[in-house]
């Protein structure tokens, strides 16, 4: 029997910080809003910790309307493909929740980025989310994204307002310009918010709009 003597290659372990939003927007309502999509992850090409973190600061009310964080496991089930398992905690103006996470992130065909996720509450509600988007190089320098952020709700939890059903969709295009190797890129845009059937109702209810345009300006950061 011959050993194999050969050296094996460790995994190079990686880390780094990204924002794909970190914006100022500014609604047909007149609301003032400080919005952050943020990303931390550490560990290897087979197995990462994530902290995924977003928010939304209601400027005027100096409140925050959302504030989620999420800490998932990532490893790779196919080429393009990732599963990742976690927490999720939301503490936003209100009642807190705690969510299980299990979910898929990774690019579908034609190049559209996917992230997709099951949630189950510690009051026992469940929600799946989906995030798409597209980018579109127009020059060297400018890119052209379109993004889609949709949830839906498999039972009611009014006590933060969702209903079950359809709960919302989030709409983007955002026309950045890469200043520093797409490290730093300042962009400007518009984002369409909605939200359906009874999360809807609850909303209006409250003395909500349930639709709102807003136009943002912000960074995209990666380190």
């Amino acid at each position: 029997m011959i050993e194999d003597t050969t050296p094996r290659k460790q995994a190079l372990t990686t880390w780094g910080v990204q924002f794909e939003e970190f914006e100022y927007r500014y609604s047909d309502a007149d609301e003032e809003l400080g919005v952050w999509n943020g990303d931390l992850f550490y560990g290897t090409d087979e197995f990462k910790a994530r902290w995924l973190t977003t928010g939304e600061y209601a400027i005027n009310e100096q409140a925050y309307e959302t504030l989620e964080n999420q800490f998932v496991a990532q490893t790779p089930i196919s080429r393009f493909f990732d599963a990742k398992a976690g927490i999720r905690i939301d503490t936003p103006e209100g009642p807190d929740r705690t969510y299980t996470v299990l979910g898929i992130a990774g690019l579908a065909p034609q190049w559209f980025e996917i992230d997709g996720s099951l949630y189950i509450s510690d009051e026992g509600d469940a929600s799946a989310a989906i995030d798409a988007e597209y980018e579109l190089l127009l020059t060297n320098y400018w890119i052209l994204a379109a993004t889609l952020d949709s949830t839906v709700a498999f039972s009611e939890d009014r006590a933060i307002g969702i209903g079950s059903g359809l709960v919302s969709t989030e709409t983007g295009l955002r026309v950045s310009y890469d200043l520093i190797d797409r490290a730093v890129s300042p962009y400007v845009g518009v984002v369409h918010e909605r939200e359906y059937g009874n999360t809807a109702d609850l909303t209006e209810a409250a003395g909500g709009d349930p639709e709102d345009w807003l136009g943002v300006v912000g960074l995209r950061m990666v380190f």
